[in-house]
């Protein structure tokens, strides 16, 4: 077994002072590291069928379509607003100090479709939540959600409760 928090780079005070920022940068260049997590978070949800894996912008975007090729699914990024070309499906939430959104093609998901939701990071849970209702009002099922890092003190996984979450580190 390999120590995961050993690779991941921690750096105080970035973006802002009092916060402490986990860099998964340095975890991403061990290629030990990068095939655990991916591995990890694969088996994680290999007994079930899962039609597509979505990427939530920008770091799913690096851990998803490994994921999605390991499970024989296709991929979907999940985007910032106004990033995707064609017809668009679109949830906000909010933040701390306003709201935002993603942004899905209204054709990634088909009515039925069992749907993974990668990201790099569980804080609040706002993003994965605004995902996880993208995908199901274009009819699909959330399968389960993993993350490579939790940050368990700010209570993600509450506003995730009816899903299966999976993450590889909690900190």
């Amino acid at each position: 077994m390999i120590d995961l928090k050993k690779l991941i780079r921690e750096i105080p005070d970035y973006p802002k002072p009092g916060i402490l920022f986990y860099d998964i940068t340095t975890l991403l260049k061990d290629p030990v590291g990068l095939h655990w997590v991916v591995d990890v978070l694969a088996n994680s949800f290999l007994a079930q069928k899962i039609d597509q894996v979505i990427g939530i912008e920008a770091r799913g975007f690096i851990f998803a379509p490994m994921v999605a090729y390991r499970l024989n699914a296709g991929f979907v990024p999940a985007r910032k607003p106004n990033k995707l070309p064609a017809e668009r499906a679109k949830a906000s939430y909010s933040l701390e100090y306003g709201s935002d959104a993603v942004e899905i093609h209204r054709d990634a998901i088909r009515h039925g479709q069992e749907v993974l939701i990668i990201d790099d990071l569980l804080a609040t849970g706002g993003t994965a939540a605004a995902t996880a209702r993208l995908v199901e009002s274009l009819g699909g099922h959330v399968a389960g959600l993993g993350f490579v890092i939790e940050l368990e003190e700010l209570k993600g996984r509450e506003k995730l409760g009816k899903y299966q979450i999976y993450s590889v580190l909690k900190y």
